[in-house]
């Protein structure tokens, strides 16, 4: 099968790629495709020296080499979605009823029709072994770096990461942090709940796969889009589903697939895409 990128295997919408994919337009048909594997990650964490903690959940599947990932809310994922997922053929879980089971479908299916590779427009940066601390920081200097403003500008940050707040900080940058769970920053900053009222007020987002799950990316796509903004994206989730967006919304992209740096101490990569690079829109 051949690797290379089709043009259709871009949209200008998150349905109508989901439509695509669920037609077959985007390469082998679904149907004839099963997930092996299915099955959560879950973590707590409270790096050394902060004062706080988070806790994330992650519903991957395995599609032959590749695997999908949709993160949720702790909890939020319902009882025996895993099971329904292995040995499910694709088509069928692209038209699932749980939201994040879609995304990581999709995810899948992506990552196993475009993978992340030069040719289909992904620069590799690497990720050098280290503390659960330094590894997150390494990511969120790959992250801030998509970023192309002068300091004193202003990012909305939806999916609130304290090390892509010092990163952003580091540069001169000013933010909103933005997260559905509402509280404060490490810093005592108080965290918005609505990424969208928040939007207008910044001159850039930067902003979590994890929107794809919960509903949320799409108007802060059309904002970007109207608004001429950067919109750049740190995907865990939808890592393969998100670089189908450049040039209609989002501007770059830091991809990570599974498994994710914080899961092990060893070297890792991610992969940087953006819109006005060969292998994006242009």
């Amino acid at each position: 099968m051949s690797r290379t990128a089709p043009a259709s295997a871009r949209a200008a919408t998150y349905d109508e790629l989901l439509g695509r994919a669920r037609a077959g337009g985007l390469g082998p048909d679904p149907a004839a495709l099963r997930i092996s594997v299915a099955f959560t990650t879950r973590q707590a964490v409270r790096h050394e020296g902060r004062g706080t903690g988070y806790r994330n959940e992650v519903l991957s599947l395995r599609l032959a080499e590749a695997v999908g990932s949709c993160a949720v809310e702790p909890g939020a994922l319902p009882d025996g979605a895993v099971d329904d997922c292995a040995g499910a053929d694709l088509a069928r879980l692209l038209a699932h009823p749980v939201p994040a089971v879609r995304v990581a479908a999709l995810d899948a299916y992506l990552m196993h029709v475009t993978p992340h590779t030069p040719d289909h427009g992904a620069r590799p940066v690497a990720l050098p072994a280290g503390t659960s601390l330094e590894k997150s920081r390494a990511r969120a200097e790959a992250v801030a770096g998509l970023l192309v403003l002068p300091p004193g500008s202003t990012v909305l940050v939806v999916g609130v990461v304290n090390s892509l707040l010092e990163a952003l900080r580091s540069r001169g940058l000013g933010y909103v942090p933005c997260d559905l769970k509402g509280g404060v920053t490490e810093w005592g900053e108080t965290v918005v709940t609505d990424a969208l009222a928040a939007a207008g007020r910044c001159d850039a987002l930067l902003v979590s796969g994890m929107t794809l799950g919960n509903g949320t990316f799409e108007p802060l796509r059309e904002h970007a889009l109207r608004s001429g903004k950067q919109l750049v994206m740190f995907a865990q989730t939808g890592s393969a589903v998100l670089p189908r967006f450049l040039g209609h919304g989002v501007s770059a992209v830091c991809a990570e697939p599974y498994p994710f740096f914080w899961l092990d101490g060893g070297p890792g990569t991610l992969h940087r895409y953006r819109a006005d690079l060969p292998g994006g829109t242009r």
